[in-house]
């Protein structure tokens, strides 16, 4: 049971991090100015847009991680 719900929380918030990582705005503006990154950079409170971005990418990946090593633990045990 514990690893049926691992493994589902792994596939979301694999997907999860795939979105989050291409909204990222790169070098070269990446998937973000499509959905309004060339409007959100004219102004100035993007900054905090941004900012929840990068805690939202963070905190799917240390879940992701955990998920992960979980599994690891419960496969090898």
């Amino acid at each position: 049971m514990v690893q049926l719900i691992l493994n589902v929380l792994l596939v979301i918030t694999s997907l999860m991090l795939v979105v989050l990582i291409l909204l990222h705005r790169g070098k070269g503006g990446g998937l973000s100015s499509m959905f309004g990154g060339a409007v959100s950079s004219s102004l100035s409170g993007s900054s905090v847009v941004e900012r929840n971005l990068n805690r939202l990418t963070v905190f799917c990946g240390v879940i992701w991680a955990v998920c992960i090593v979980g599994l690891g633990i419960l496969l090898k045990a």
